[in-house]
């Protein structure tokens, strides 16, 4: 078990005709995720790849297929729509990769989704992957764009707002042989679902989770939001990198997110938090997997 997806998790694909949606689409489907729907309006009744039906809404779909997850390659402009008819659909989770979407219209769909069941992750995140026992990992559930042959089957959870650097962190892990729970991406936009702390306390619920790698980044209060439940509440190891320790302040670096303002948001204060908290703190992103392994011994 895992959290959030595993193997038998029935996944649908709005926008699974686009460019994006499609190449990202067969990749899933070739790690073996199971993807039983694709969502594109006025294309119901047609298939992706002939194995795949398409329909109209995202309703239809899930009441012909039983689906419970989405992943949404929606264009900016009809993204927040994308999450909302996810939502209206009672799916347990709906998972945006869009990037660009206004913050305008996030901060409509996070007071839209408050209090329903629908859970969200991202927008603009990589999305996420429980790793599979097969080759390359594969036979699990990869929702999203990232590389499914980086991963390896294990006890770590990976958290983290940066796409790239989380495939990186996979990797050093991977190759130091330390297997992976689940990796997902949060995203790095300033208005978004999932928070380093509703991962962080997932895994530490998680049975088959030994150990966290958490990758922040300038910006928000995510990191010391963890960092002060993991102070209270830390009962399994934890390692961290924080990236953007020479931004300058006010400047944009990368994600919409990360951008320091009024003092808040450094990254020596998100380093310094974590810290107090327990955690190991890798020096640099090349130490990300030695520092985790160091507190497996």
């Amino acid at each position: 078990m895992s959290i959030l997806v595993e193997a038998s998790t029935r996944v649908l694909v709005q926008g699974i005709t686009g460019k994006t949606g499609a190449f990202h689409t067969k990749q899933c489907l070739d790690y073996g995720t199971r993807i039983v729907a694709g969502v594109t309006p006025g294309k119901g009744g047609e298939t992706f790849e002939g194995r795949v039906p398409i329909f109209d809404t995202v309703p239809e779909a899930v009441a012909a297929t039983g689906a419970t997850v989405s992943v949404i390659y929606v264009p900016p402009a009809f993204a927040a729509d994308a999450i909302l008819e996810s939502a209206d659909a009672g799916l347990d989770l709906a998972v945006c990769i869009t990037e660009g979407i206004p913050v305008r219209d996030m901060v409509r769909v996070r007071r839209a989704m408050a209090g329903r069941k629908t859970l969200l992750l991202g927008p603009n995140c990589p999305g996420l992957i429980t790793p599979g026992p097969g080759p390359n990992s594969t036979g699990g559930c990869k929702i999203g764009i990232m590389p499914g042959y980086i991963h390896r089957a294990g006890r770590v959870g990976v958290v983290s707002r940066s796409g790239t650097l989380t495939y990186e962190a996979v990797w050093q892990l991977t190759s130091l042989g330390i297997g992976q729970s689940t990796c997902i991406g949060i995203g790095g936009d300033p208005v978004a679902g999932f928070s380093h702390l509703d991962v962080v306390k997932r895994f530490h619920e998680d049975p088959n989770t030994d150990a966290i790698l958490m990758i922040g980044e300038i910006g928000g209060a995510g990191e010391e939001e963890a960092a002060a439940w993991l102070k209270a509440n830390r009962k399994k190891p934890v390692a961290a990198f924080i990236a953007g320790v020479t931004a300058p302040p006010g400047r944009r670096m990368g994600h919409a997110g990360a951008i320091i303002t009024g003092g808040k948001g450094t990254a020596p204060a998100k380093i310094a938090a974590l810290q107090e908290a327990g955690v190991a703190i890798a020096p640099n992103p090349s130490e990300m997997g030695r520092t985790l392994a160091a507190l497996l011994k």
